[in-house]
């Protein structure tokens, strides 16, 4: 009788387990299964829409790649920018890094109507930005990881971090680390990351410095292949074209692989600050040879820092929400 009722006693403990993990023990810390028992079916959902977005605009898994990146280095990865103004809040679409640039919040959009569906407030829209950001990746042909979810999101906005938090493509190579370091993040963090240019596009406007004067000599940046200048400059004049597009990875602009690094150990790097990373500090530089020369390794540390970026300052337990319309706040 005393062993029947020990046992009973034991099984009623062990029901109480994934209530008391979400509730107690993890209330403070992101993990895989956050959803396994509330929305099941999440991760497949994400996927799934994401799946066909790519399929129909490849340049959306660049896009949504750099969301997550740009949301993470202001506030922490909390969804801010994803939100429009309203009331006082100033969205960070209009920032100097984002404005006529940050796309695929329609993607994300449709991604949290179907979740609502699914499951209401239940889904983050900070944690299905993390999960755009992994599907992204794979989908184009880059590393997978397990996700740590459990984040939720900001009441507000910040437009002043969006502008000054965010690297810029005609930063210092100091500059830029030191905004990674404010972030938790490391130089090994910082190349393997940037290796994320190997998808994707930018704007005439971000590098037209590097063809027509970089160190105000009304030169040819000396660091970037002189042929490649050339054809750089056929689509990106002196003056207007500001909004005409390159690709970051010209060998293999929608795959993600190594390339990117091999692309800056040739000089044909296309922002001044992809090639600091080769000119201006020997650790960086030994990366980028390394990751060059071998596309596991590159992988390998890239869904690391991934992991760690992504847990930036993430919204947990009572703090923040569970947005209903991942654009504004709930109400």
């Amino acid at each position: 009788m005393v062993s029947s009722m020990s046992f009973l006693f034991l099984l009623s403990l062990l029901t109480l387990v994934p209530s008391f993990l979400c509730s107690k023990k993890f209330e403070g810390y992101l993990y895989p299964q956050f959803y396994d028992y509330s929305c099941p079916r999440a991760q497949e959902i994400v996927k799934s829409i994401l799946a066909n977005a790519v399929a129909n605009e490849p340049r959306l898994a660049a896009s949504l790649l750099r969301l997550h990146f740009h949301d993470c280095f202001v506030k922490g990865c909390d969804a801010s920018i994803l939100l429009d103004s309203g009331g006082s809040i100033i969205s960070e679409k209009g920032s100097n890094p984002n404005s006529n640039s940050a796309r695929g919040f329609e993607v994300i959009d449709e991604i949290k109507l179907t979740l609502e569906k699914e499951c209401p407030h239940t889904v983050s829209c900070a944690d299905i930005l993390a999960l755009s950001a992994r599907d992204s990746t794979v989908l184009t042909g880059g590393p997978s990881w397990e996700v740590p979810l459990g984040r939720r999101d900001s009441r507000g906005a910040s437009i002043k971090g969006s502008n000054n938090n965010i690297p810029a493509p005609n930063n210092t190579f100091q500059t830029i680390l030191t905004k990674f370091n404010l972030q938790g993040l490391d130089v090994v963090d910082l190349v393997a990351l940037s290796g994320s240019h190997t998808i994707g596009n930018s704007r005439c406007t971000s590098f037209r410095q590097r063809l027509y004067n970089q160190t105000g000599n009304a030169k040819v940046d000396f660091t970037l292949d002189q042929y490649y200048a050339v054809e750089l400059r056929n689509r990106c004049p002196r003056s207007g074209g500001d909004q005409n597009l390159f690709f970051l990875d010209f060998v293999t602009p929608t795959k993600f692989d190594n390339n990117y690094f091999k692309n800056l150990l040739a000089y044909k790097g296309l922002l001044s600050s992809d090639e600091v990373l080769l000119s201006k500090n020997q650790e960086s530089a030994e990366l980028v040879k390394q990751y060059a020369e071998n596309n596991d390794l590159f992988f390998q540390q890239f869904a690391k820092s991934m992991i760690k970026m992504g847990n930036i300052s993430p919204l947990r337990g009572p703090r923040g929400e569970i947005r209903k319309n991942c654009r504004m706040i709930n109400t």
